[in-house]
């Protein structure tokens, strides 16, 4: 929930990958300006459920997230991320 990274465990916030992941996140939300992110992450995880019938997969070929999952091991990803890199995921 941009700007906030919100997590269900304390210990969590030491979990540097999760946290890039968000942060990922964050990066694609601004690009897109917060509320039209929203809409196109639902719109894309419901024409994926149609086309997968399974909710996880649905979730993990969301273009955000495919970006963020691939990702989230490089810390020093976002220093070098390109504009509207979740394009190229599609």
């Amino acid at each position: 929930m941009f700007p906030f990274i919100l997590l269900r465990k304390k210990e969590l916030r030491h979990n540097q990958s999760l946290i890039n992941h968000e942060k990922i996140h964050l990066s694609q939300q601004l690009e897109l300006l917060i509320i039209p992110f929203y809409i196109w992450y639902l719109s894309e995880y419901y024409i994926k459920y149609l086309k997968y019938k399974d909710p996880e997969r649905a979730y993990r070929n969301i273009s955000f997230e495919r970006e963020a999952y691939e990702n989230d091991q490089n810390l020093d990803y976002l220093k070098t991320r390109k504009f509207w890199s979740f394009i190229s995921y599609l």
